[in-house]
């Protein structure tokens, strides 16, 4: 297949939302099988979970400053945007979908799995057709028909920047039409704003897909990047082989300090769980006021995309505010040997509050 997937603008706003959908997508698992670690146990493992959930929001936030510099418009919001889980991500992978899960070695296999590098001898960007299906992405099927999907992550990071490319020789600096007033500086991201890139030209474009490939769902296989920071498959592999990887290390051969993991203490949330499978009218009411707050998340964001920056900081701390809330579904008994969890039905919650 031609390098240039993306023939047009329009094509390539598609593919830019469709990655904020992917960026997006991880967020709940992660933050799901944080939350379920009982408090005061696995602190090496919650740090790692915490770290890439930190990431994967500046990765959103890259992305929508890349998708706002060529014109197009950050709504985190549209029906669909969030998927139901199970889900299969927009990288095309058929191999396995995606659950809101307890911390276990199950969960993060699957983290492994989402996160895996795209392979270094792929001599193209390769999709593949897959049949939709009804918990996938629907926005994410980003090709004219409809059900061609990236084989991997990095491949899809891939044709993004092949398009820019491609479209930035046609086009010139024309390409970046957008208004700058919705980029979001790192003055008004959580924890200083590290890494945040804003969007005006094409190499500032680049550089904001590069450094998503460098922390973890991009075209490299390397353990740490150039600042020395680990990338994010290497970051879940470590609780798996139970050892920190150490610089020289070979991939899948980290050699330093133990990685302690107890996957006992965690309390036992229902995989996937969903409102109308509670039995409990209280508890229907707490998730669902659960998944309120996080629409207002979501709704903040698109506003702090949409001209708004300041918003973008208290918005973004609003999502780890959510512990509490998130505590105390995962500490409910459902009587069957299980705990509660947040469910993620978003949509219902957005549209009351239109």
């Amino acid at each position: 297949m031609s390098l240039h997937v993306i023939q047009n603008v329009e094509g390539l706003r598609r593919h830019l939302y469709a990655a904020l959908q992917l960026e997006h997508a991880t967020i709940p698992p992660y933050l799901t099988a944080l939350y379920s670690i009982r408090p005061g146990t696995n602190a090496e493992a919650a740090q790692i979970i915490r770290t890439v959930a930190v990431e994967e929001m500046l990765h959103l936030t890259l992305v929508g400053n890349v998708l706002n510099a060529i014109g197009g418009r950050v709504d985190l919001t549209r029906p669909g945007f969030v998927p139901a889980y199970p889900a299969y991500l927009p990288d095309g992978e058929t191999d396995f979908q995606v659950s809101l899960q307890r911390f276990s070695p199950e969960a993060v296999e699957t983290f492994l799995r989402i996160e895996r590098p795209a392979s270094l001898d792929a001599p193209e960007i390769r999709t593949v057709s897959r049949t939709p299906h009804p918990s996938g992405i629907d926005a994410a099927r980003v090709s004219d028909a409809g059900e061609e999907h990236f084989y991997s992550i990095g491949e899809f990071y891939k044709a993004i920047e092949s398009g820019l490319k491609f479209l930035h020789a046609q086009m010139g600096d024309k390409l970046f039409c957008g208004d700058r007033s919705r980029q979001i500086g790192p003055e008004y991201y959580y924890s200083g704003g590290s890494g945040l890139i804003e969007v005006t030209d094409i190499d500032s474009a680049l550089a904001a897909l590069e450094l998503i490939a460098e922390q973890g769902e991009g075209i490299h296989a390397d353990i740490f990047d150039e600042d020395g920071e680990i990338a994010h498959y290497y970051r879940f592999h470590q609780l798996v082989a139970g050892k920190y990887y150490q610089p020289g290390d070979s991939p899948h051969e980290p050699s330093g300090a133990p990685v302690p993991v107890d996957w006992s203490a965690v309390y036992p949330v229902r995989t996937n769980a969903r409102l109308d499978r509670f039995s409990s009218a209280d508890l229907r009411e707490s998730a669902a006021a659960f998944n309120t707050d996080y629409a207002r998340f979501l709704k903040s964001l698109t506003e702090a995309f949409d001209g708004k920056p300041d918003l973008f900081l208290e918005a973004v701390g609003d999502m780890f505010r959510l512990k509490d809330a998130f505590g105390q579904l995962v500490r409910t008994p459902l009587g069957d040997d299980e705990t509660a969890a947040p469910t993620f039905e978003i949509d219902a919650a957005m549209e009351a509050l239109r």
